[in-house]
């Protein structure tokens, strides 16, 4: 069992969903970022997903393709983002999802990329622009080194699309709440929960939800039913607007503490 798959196992037998909060690597900085990851252990996270920061991030809405363009101002190659996992890890049990377009992958090679990912502590590989289809050769790299390959599905998404992620998929599903780019909201479609429980039926791999997720309020309302909840433009937001650095680390543990307690306070419904 990875120690993503340990982490929900935990979760579930205290009946709580697991908050999983995104930032960019190297935004401002990666001794930054080394902080707030520090911080947002602190401040409850049960995973860390981290942006590996991209030229042309489609799926992204404008903050975090912001967040990419201030992390791209200086060299972020994977090896950099591999030794900041690494350092993360030494003190630290909280997996961490690395988030990422399969160009930058597929230029690094994809078993060097398993490897390396896989040996510097990394528990998760998302690729956002890789579809279940497509994805046998990284995925014959990440099981080999025990990798969670997590898939991401939407309202769009077919039976046979379901069915095929809830089998080939590791660690959990990632659902998207709503077509189109990532980005805060104010509100979420009522279905949703109706969605999600279509997706938890067609298998055994928890359900995580992300996509516009932006206040403690919304995280608990998705708690309520998933398995997780991912929250990334709304923390990305609070990092870009802190003043100074150690600040951006603060504030970014602060937000996701009120998340984490506003979570806390739902009785998960199954």
């Amino acid at each position: 069992m990875s120690r993503l798959q340990k982490t929900f196992a935990q979760l579930k037998q205290r009946g709580e969903a697991a908050l999983i909060p995104f930032i960019t690597a190297g935004d401002p900085d990666l001794p930054t970022t080394l902080k707030i990851m520090r911080e947002l252990e602190q401040g409850g996270a049960d995973c860390i997903e981290l942006g590996i920061p991209f030229s042309d991030p489609s799926a992204d809405g404008p903050t975090i393709q912001r967040s990419s363009e201030r992390a791209l101002k200086r060299p972020v190659p994977l090896p950099a983002i591999f030794r900041l996992v690494r350092e993360f890890r030494r003190n630290s049990a909280v997996p961490v999802i690395l988030f990422g377009y399969f160009n930058p992958f597929f230029r690094f090679g994809l078993e060097r990329f398993a490897r390396q990912a896989s040996e510097a502590g990394a528990d998760g590989v998302l690729c956002v622009d890789l579809p279940p289809e497509e994805s046998g050769e990284l995925k014959r790299w990440t099981d080999r080194v025990g990798l969670d390959l997590i898939f991401l599905l939407s309202p769009t998404s077919g039976p046979d699309r379901v069915n095929l992620v809830a089998r080939e998929g590791r660690g959990f599903i990632y659902y998207v709440s709503v077509t189109g780019v990532t980005g805060a909201r104010r509100s979420f479609d009522e279905n949703l929960r109706a969605q999600v429980a279509r997706v938890r039926r067609a298998g055994a791999l928890p359900v995580g939800v992300g996509f516009g997720i932006s206040t403690p309020q919304q995280a608990a309302w998705i708690a309520g039913f998933a398995d997780a909840a991912v929250v990334g433009s709304a923390l990305v937001e609070k990092i870009e607007h802190a003043k100074g650095k150690r600040e951006k680390a603060k504030q970014a543990g602060a937000f996701v503490a009120q998340l984490k307690r506003a979570m806390r306070q739902v009785s998960k419904v199954k």
